[in-house]
């Protein structure tokens, strides 16, 4: 069901209801707000559409734009800028305004070659430097306004989802398991995966900026400071490493800047002609330590850039060599950025990972899968019949639709404020791409959809998001209220309308009659509403009930 469609119930389901109508009006107060996340990002990719996506690393800031031809992604742009975000960052989750400065001039630049594409066509995405500041909204503000495009933050496990989606598109398939890793300014991942989809994902809190800022502070580098790295490192693998040896893969790929870095300056060496292997790694780590400080680091093939940086690069990479038994490793050109471009071509074809996490938390919640749908049905109907007038698109359609899906699942906990229990079990999973933001929007929508609303969730979203999702969140606790019963009967004939600040929803009066509980709801969610500022008034013929 596309948003922007008008929805009219048949004939037959509204025999025997009467002709009287109960008009519901909701009023929202005015907001200039009226973007969304990724509008028009689902419409289909035509030939020759240009696409970009933005990568904020903790290390470099990655933008790509590439034409779409024939199935396929041309790059036709590249912008970078190391920005050292991950250098930035206070012990309080604060961020040195100096590296904040930097990172807004490049984001200037970023928006002034964006400036041409359509907001459907454009995913930035942060971190984990911004998913460890105190407060990102203080960041992301200023930093969306020098983009001019919404900045989603990803979580570590889809950060590693992404990785490894460009990684396999930037290289021939194979029916054998792959394990890539990738080493960033702020954090690391690890995914095994087989042809395009990732199987098993874990990102750790160490990357070649953290890592080197934790075990060479001063830039000493001994033997002893070495030796103390790799044992704190193998603390942390010990996390997944069996399970991922259990699992097994027959290639193993390394990505982005750190590990091309190291590569090429072990092909420079001569230390090995291709890839990177544990013997050629050994040798560069003893010419590091001969150097014996950061500031000394004079290696073949090494720029400064990354001199001041590759120390704890390369410890990670000797450590993950240990723990996993690697042999020798591959380098692949792509990485995240491009798995960004490939995620848009798949939600724009109907292939969205974020559909299979709403299925899998509505299978392992144990959904009532038949309400469901009966409350998906009526809520898209009413979404369809305002979506132009209330400036609705694909992303509140979707958010709308999930939400429909999954809104009971705090059931599985408790019956009591399960709306509650719903909004944290969405929060905290890891749901294959989601972004934060999208998570956050979606646990708002389910924590206000019945009961009191606590308009406190709405004030924590990005001011961009809070007004959609306050319209989004109304349509679901209509639809909710009238799907009550948990009747397979339908429901009775509907009809809305809308203006900027008016919705109208039409009812028969011998419906409302026969169902007393409805209306007594509609009353009380006169009060409810007003948590979020929403007027509403239910008009019965021409008398109206005071709000």
């Amino acid at each position: 069901m596309q948003a922007g469609a008008q929805v009219r119930w048949n004939e037959d389901c509204g025999r025997g209801y009467g002709t009287g109508r109960l008009h519901v009006t909701i009023r929202f107060p005015a907001n200039p707000q009226d973007q969304s996340v990724s509008d028009g990002a689902n419409s289909p990719i035509r030939d020759g559409e240009l696409l970009a996506a933005a990568d904020l690393g903790s290390n470099s800031f990655h933008l790509v734009v590439a034409r779409y031809e024939h199935g396929e992604l041309r790059v036709i742009d590249r912008l970078r800028d190391s920005v050292r975000l991950a250098a930035g960052l206070r012990s309080d989750g604060s961020l040195e305004p100096a590296r904040r400065d930097k990172a807004l001039a490049c984001l200037a630049r970023f928006g002034q070659r964006l400036r041409v594409l359509p907001p459907g066509r454009v995913r930035a995405v942060a971190t984990n430097t911004v998913r460890r500041l105190s407060e990102p909204a203080a960041f992301l503000g200023p930093a969306e306004q020098a983009l001019g495009h919404p900045i989603e933050v990803v979580s570590g496990r889809e950060e590693a989802r992404l990785i490894y989606l460009g990684v396999a598109h930037g290289i021939p398939d194979s029916p054998e398991r792959r394990l890539v890793i990738d080493i960033g300014g702020g954090s690391t991942e690890f995914i095994i995966g087989q042809h395009f989809e990732a199987l098993e994902k874990e990102s750790l809190q160490m990357g070649c900026i953290a890592s080197t800022q934790r075990f060479f502070s001063d830039g000493k580098l001994s033997h002893k400071r070495w030796k103390q790295a790799q044992t704190e490192i193998a603390v942390e693998f010990q996390q997944f490493a069996a399970d991922y040896r259990t699992h097994g893969w027959g290639e193993t790929i390394g990505s982005s800047g750190t590990i091309k870095a190291i590569g090429n300056v072990l092909q420079t060496a001569g230390w090995c002609d291709s890839g990177i292997t544990r013997a050629a790694l050994e040798h560069m780590r003893d010419a590091m330590l001969e150097c014996a400080s950061i500031e000394r680091l004079r290696l073949p093939g090494l720029s400064e850039e990354r001199a001041s940086v590759i120390a704890g690069g390369v410890a990670i990479l000797e450590a993950a060599f240990t723990a996993l038994d690697l042999k020798q490793m591959r380098i692949c050109d792509t990485a995240m950025r491009e798995g960004l471009l490939y995620d848009m071509i798949g939600r724009a074809e109907h292939r969205d990972p974020r559909a299979a996490s709403i299925d899998a938390l509505a299978q392992r919640y144990a959904v009532d899968r038949a309400h469901a749908a009966r409350v998906e049905v009526t809520a898209l109907s009413l979404f369809d019949q305002v979506a132009h007038n209330w400036q609705l698109g694909q992303a509140e359609h979707d958010w709308l639709s999930w939400a429909t899906r999954i809104h009971e699942i705090g059931l599985a906990i408790a019956h009591s404020q399960h709306h509650l229990h719903g909004a944290y079990i969405v929060e905290n999973s890891d749901l294959a791409g989601f972004t934060r933001h999208e998570q956050q929007v979606l646990a708002a929508i389910l924590r206000n959809h019945r009961r009191k609303p606590d308009d406190a969730v709405l004030r924590a979203l990005p001011e961009r998001l809070r007004r959609p999702t306050a319209r989004v969140t109304a349509l679901l606790r209509l639809a909710v209220l009238l799907q009550r019963g948990r009747a397979a009967d339908p429901p009775p004939p509907l009809e809305l309308l809308a203006d900027d600040k008016l919705l109208q929803l039409k009812l028969p009066r011998a419906w409302l009659d026969t169902h007393p509980l409805t209306r007594a709801d509609l009353d009380q969610e006169r009060d409810y509403l007003k948590q979020f500022e929403i007027k509403l008034q239910v008009r019965d013929g021409e008398k109206v009930a005071a709000a």
